[in-house]
């Protein structure tokens, strides 16, 4: 049975972890991304005659394998990394990192034990990329994104800027248009590449085959950057190496800079030493035309470089760029001023702070579209800032915070407190500051505590009629509230019973059913897709069009946030449903059994695609039933045991004369002491009953133990036959029903409970501040006061 690919992946990164030693992140990478290419290019390539790219037998996976174990092993590791550079012009590129370093790796039997072990864990067999496809959804990805990932988060703030967050680069690939690419002549840039990641995201997102190109200074990531193209099928990408701001590698044969139709980047925050090599003011490509940087922060340069790079009248790009951009003055307010009184500017995103790995200090996305800026009559701004979920030490974009800044970006839609487009007129008014919170006003409004309501009781009407849900629960409120007088309403259930009186309340049951609704129908169109997946089905677009149908599904559900549904849906997508889905395109619907052995010990019979509890539910009720009944007089047996111990097992009592060091009755212990009593059973009757009743408990419940190990091994038994007789139409009966659309519903009906204990609990707030008037208060205190003076005359002390 095939490993589920999260499970591969943590056991690759854990063996890769055991073998650093004394490297770093940064260093080890290079070493295990190497193994890594070497293995895809001989399960791709290998023996096919028609390939572009040649494996040779001294220069492939297999070489390496022969290797493991040898003295002399990182030098044939070097020789067959030589070889295959030579065999496909990647000389200085697969063969720069050193398989025979002793200072990285040790020596004698250390090294060789080390990269024997390296060699060893990609000789899985589940991960083999001979059927990789081009269309990304395959294990190659998924591998090398996830060693990317966790590189990046071992290197930390001084060597994690290699790598953009794959939530990220999947926001700024979707938002520069790139979807209405047509031609494979048309290109893409990216001029501090780091790996590549955002040049292939935004393949991924191209229609058509289009051209890649990137630079990237550091010389190791620029050969990662070039491996990287390799492994995703874009052996074509132009990566150079070199520093972008002094010596651009992109220029047209006049010595002009090279313009693309698209562009993304990421640079380097704030750099102070950009203007090595680079003399701004006699620059010959014409990038500080409106306005020269200041000399100690570089992130204009590179915004300026970026703008030069796309072409003009139709270029379009997005950049990474720290949030001080939209608000410095000086050189910067002047070159701001400029960009934005040329069009150039389409829009600013404000990312959530600590998501990249380099910098903990909050981001922007800064959208650049040539096309018709002349005619631009405004920018489109978003705070996206509070939109993540905590990953570790680094937040991160959910499913449902890329998809919306997407929707609303394509869109130009205008949400109060999260998005709107700004007029130039009013940013020319605000001096060119481009500050987000100048023009999206996101904060929480804050409660005002009304005085009046403080002093003579009664909850404020304005803060009950702010809660939406009421608004439509009509009913409800009528029932909760009554007028005390013209602002204020009195509660007419007490706090205590609030929660239950709403859980009950015909108009949420109402509301529930509304949304059940809303899921059942969207599964009944759905569920023959979801049976529908075999060898050809393609992973990304099918998520896709599953959850942009259930998105859809609810954006007409009230009160229901379609966002969150859509993130149940991915979260369970990521945690198990992908892997399932890959699964099944790998074996079809095949209910696969096999043994699971851990520690060389045999765990029993599993199936991954299918858990056994769910074909339990739907063919075993009975026999479940039988064992549950034995599991709970079991349950009563030990909780009598419990009581009993609780009764007599004090200092004084019997069973603890019983208990052995460990604090544990045995059944001999019980047994011996029995018999030492029994030898005087009118001085100890009391004893002996106690000592006899427990022993009659322990006897019961080794009796229920053991038929339920019975009923267990039996059901087993059941069960492995029944699998064996699942037919296809089975498996995507119990799989899709039974198991994903199952758990859905499950996470949607979570979700509809949380929506009205938000709103229960608003109500209780409010209640519970205003319970108590300042009279009452008052009086209490002086009540408690008079208590204390009492007291303290009563001890002899006078007030």
């Amino acid at each position: 049975m095939a490993m589920r690919k999260t499970q591969l992946y943590t056991h690759l990164w854990e063996a890769a972890n055991e073998l650093r030693g004394g490297m770093d992140a940064s260093q080890y990478k290079n070493y295990v991304l190497t193994i890594l290419f070497v293995k895809y290019v001989t399960d791709r390539y290998k023996n096919d005659p028609y390939a572009d790219f040649v494996v040779p037998e001294d220069g492939s996976f297999d070489a390496l394998v022969e290797a493991k174990g040898k003295p002399d092993i990182g030098e044939r590791i070097n020789k067959v990394l030589a070889r295959l550079a030579e065999e496909n012009e990647l000389k200085g590129v697969i063969d720069l990192v050193d398989f025979d370093d002793s200072t990285k790796l040790g020596n004698g039997k250390d090294k060789v034990d080390k990269l024997t072990k390296l060699i060893a864990i990609f000789e899985n067999p589940e991960l083999n990329f001979s059927k990789n496809r081009a269309d990304g959804d395959d294990i190659l990805g998924d591998v090398y994104e996830y060693f990317m990932k966790k590189f990046a988060t071992e290197a930390g703030k001084s060597k994690g800027q290699f790598y953009t967050p794959a939530e990220v680069s999947r926001i700024m690939a979707k938002i520069i248009g790139i979807e209405n690419a047509n031609s494979p002549d048309q290109t893409a840039y990216d001029p501090t590449c780091g790996s590549g990641s955002l040049l292939l995201k935004v393949a991924d997102e191209a229609p058509v085959e289009i051209s890649l190109y990137g630079q990237e200074i550091d010389i190791d990531v620029a050969n990662l950057a070039r491996m990287n193209m390799i492994l995703h099928g874009k052996p074509d990408a132009v990566i150079e190496q070199g520093n972008t701001l002094s010596d651009p590698k992109f220029k047209n044969k006049d010595g002009s800079l090279k313009t693309f139709d698209f562009a993304v980047a990421n640079p380097p925050f704030s750099q102070k030493n950009w203007m090595n090599g680079v003399d701004p003011e006699n620059d010959s490509f014409h990038r500080f035309d409106d306005g020269i940087p200041p000399a100690k922060n570089g992130d204009y340069a590179f915004l300026l470089h970026f703008i030069k790079s796309l072409k003009p009248g139709k270029g379009r790009g997005a950049i990474i760029l720290p949030h001080g951009v939209l608000f410095r003055g000086n050189a910067e307010a002047e070159i701001r001023r400029n960009l934005v009184k040329k069009g150039y500017i389409k829009g600013i995103i404000g990312l959530p702070p600590n998501l990249f790995y380099g910098t903990g200090i909050p981001a922007i996305i800064m959208v650049i579209d040539k096309e018709n800026a002349h005619a631009r009559k405004g920018i489109f701004m978003i705070d996206a800032s509070k939109g993540f979920r905590k990953d570790g030490p680094k937040n991160r974009l959910r499913e449902r915070d890329i998809h919306k800044i997407v929707t609303t970006f394509v869109n130009f839609e205008e949400i109060p407190g999260y998005s709107r487009m700004v007029s130039l007129e009013e940013i020319e008014k605000n001096d060119y500051n481009l500050n987000i919170p100048r023009y999206v006003d996101s904060t929480e409004e804050e409660d005002i505590q009304d005085i009046h309501a403080h002093l003579h009781g009664g909850i404020p009407k304005r803060d009950i009629d702010k809660i939406e849900e009421l608004k439509i629960f009509k009913g409800l409120k009528k029932e909760l509230f009554e007028e005390k007088e013209d602002c204020y309403y009195r509660l007419k259930v007490g706090i205590e019973l609030l929660q239950e009186f709403i859980e009950i309340h015909e108009e949420i049951d109402k509301f529930k059913n509304n949304a059940l609704m809303i899921f059942k129908n969207w599964k009944e169109e759905k569920i023959m897709f979801l049976k529908s997946i075999d060898n050809n089905t393609r992973v990304k677009p099918f998520i896709k069009e599953l959850s942009e149908s259930l998105l859809d599904a609810f954006k007409s559900a009230a009160f229901v946030d379609e966002y969150a549904v859509y993130q149940t849906l991915m979260d369970y997508w990521d945690e198990e449903m992908k892997d399932d889905v890959y699964m099944i395109i790998e074996n079809g619907w095949n209910a696969k059994t096999c043994r699971t052995i851990e520690k060389n010990k045999d765990k029993g019979w599993t199936c991954d695609i299918l858990p056994k509890e769910i074909v339990v539910n739907e063919f075993f009720n009975e026999e479940m039933r039988e064992i549950e009944e034995l599991e709970e007089k079991m349950e009563e047996i030990q909780q009598e045991m419990e009581e009993m111990k609780e009764e007599y097992g004090g200092e004084e009592g019997i069973l603890e004369e019983v208990k052995n060091d460990k604090g544990n009755i045995t059944k001999k212990d019980l047994r011996l002491k029995i018999n030492e009593l029994k030898w005087n059973p009118s001085e100890f009757k009391e004893e002996l009953e106690i000592l006899i009743k427990y022993q009659n408990l322990m006897n019961e419940e080794s009796k229920i133990k053991k038929k339920i190990k019975e009923k267990e091994k039996e059901l087993d038994e059941k069960l492995l036959k029944k699998y064996a007789e699942l037919t296809e139409d089975d498996v995507k009966y119990l799989v899709v029903e039974k198991k994903w659309l199952k758990r859905l519903e499950e996470d949607l009906k979570d979700e509809l409970d949380n929506i009205i204990l938000g709103m229960v609990n608003r109500i209780k707030e409010l209640a519970e501040r205003y319970a108590e008037t300042l009279p009452e208060i008052e009086q209490e205190v002086e009540e408690y006061e008079k208590k204390v003076k009492e007291h303290l005359k009563v001890m002899g002390f006078e007030i």
